[in-house]
């Protein structure tokens, strides 16, 4: 096997969330414990049992897109597009530079394509003509051809439909184009619009909560369905460099595993088998975990199945480990979860500082975690890990590490 050439860091962050959109008001409200959960207005709830979900409301495509291109793009698209520009402008990269650059583009997306299915249904359903847009609209690699075309992006350029560890998938292989030396610079994330078939398919599951999602907690009843996107600028180490880039954190690894157990079910095995690969992809011993950012949904078996693979992991020292879930205040993403916690894990580590699992009442015994409970909480951060899990049996699970030994005078001492 090739040895790994290349130290991957990420150096631009761009967020758009039901909470905040830019990555200073995400994380000042992800701190402050924020809920970005409110019913319900883009599409019709009268007839599902719940009405709330994690819209982003705040959102105006006109601030990114050219108006002329808005109607050319899903809703996928221009959220990925927005939260590419912001990760760009926070790189500090003019946008003539990257073009110039060997830059990738890996995007994690669920649903994306659903919601354009839902636009053509209704149309047919009127009898109304169905425009090109549309159409143009419906692959699901558009979200990543958008960004590419939008950017002169010539390098390779990839969608990652893994469910809702597509974006921790669409990262790890950005740091692996990058390690080979295949690019020097990758865009990677996620981006998923808020879906009338998602919504309504988890509400036929009883997988959704009434009112909130309470990560870990015993009475908890359910995920939240919600929107959002978040891109990172990988670069190799010497890229950013030699053109003295701000640095966030460095990627040391990552960790895939298949379930192969049940289509909607995690299986704690396959969950085990995931962090353990990615502590043995970075090289670090269960005693290097200072964060664990939880895929933490809300529901009684995937929360279970998270804990259980944790105390197999960690053996009595998971109690000494914070284990938050963000998606208690964003609810579930989908493609893009991922991604916005790989996100967090980085501010994480640069800030030393640990969002809390909100909505926390009742402990559960079965879920004993520390699991910072309804507080922001101050606390080293060297060693971070991203958990996702998703339907089919996809899990992947990122390793993300406060960055050392570089020198901002274009040196890798």
């Amino acid at each position: 096997m090739r040895k790994y050439d290349n130290r991957v860091v990420i150096t631009g962050l761009g967020v758009i969330s039901s909470i905040g959109i830019g990555w200073e008001k995400f994380w000042d409200n992800l701190l402050k414990g924020k809920s970005g959960i409110s019913p319900v207005t883009s599409i019709d709830t009268s007839n599902h049992f719940t009405h709330n979900g994690g819209e982003v409301k705040d959102f105006k495509p006109e601030e990114f897109v050219p108006e002329d291109k808005i109607n050319s793009l899903s809703r996928a698209s221009q959220l990925g597009l927005a939260a590419a520009k912001l990760a760009i402008e926070d790189a500090k990269f003019p946008e003539e530079d990257i073009s110039n650059r060997r830059t990738g583009t890996c995007i994690g997306i669920t649903s994306g394509s659903i919601q354009v299915i839902e636009h053509i249904d209704d149309k047919l359903i009127k009898n109304e003509t169905i425009e090109k847009d549309l159409i143009c609209q419906l692959p699901v690699h558009s979200t990543p051809g958008v960004i590419a075309k939008e950017f002169n992006l010539n390098g390779p350029n990839f969608i990652f439909s893994t469910a809702c560890a597509a974006g921790n998938y669409a990262i790890g292989y950005g740091v692996d184009l990058i390690n080979f030396g295949r690019t020097d610079i990758v865009l990677a994330g996620g981006s998923d619009p808020f879906s009338r078939i998602s919504f309504t398919g988890f509400n036929q599951f009883s997988a959704v909560a009434p009112e909130k999602c309470q990560p870990f907690d015993k009475n908890r009843k359910g995920m939240m369905v919600a929107e959002g996107a978040g891109i990172l600028v990988l670069e190799s180490l010497e890229s950013a460099l030699n053109r003295n880039a701000p640095i966030y954190a460095e990627i040391l690894g990552y960790g895939l595993s298949c379930d192969a157990y049940h289509m909607t079910t995690s299986s704690v095995e396959g969950i085990v088998a995931c962090m353990k690969k990615a502590m043995r992809a970075a090289n670090i011993t269960i005693e290097d975990v200072d964060y664990i950012s939880a895929h933490g949904t809300g529901t009684l078996t995937n929360d279970k199945h998270e804990c259980a693979a944790l105390k197999e992991v960690f053996g009595p020292h998971y109690k000494n480990i914070p284990v938050s879930s963000i998606k208690s205040m964003l609810g579930h993403t989908m493609g893009a979860a991922s991604a916005l916690e790989a996100i967090t894990c980085t501010l994480a580590v640069k800030n030393d500082i640990i969002p809390p699992t909100i909505n926390y009442e009742t402990p559960d015994p079965e879920c004993d975690i520390d699991c910072v409970p309804n507080k922001a909480r101050q606390h080293i951060v060297n060693i971070a890990l991203n958990n996702s899990y998703a339907f089919g049996g996809n899990n992947a699970c990122l390793v993300i590490k406060k960055i050392s030994n570089y020198s901002p005078q274009n040196s890798l001492s």
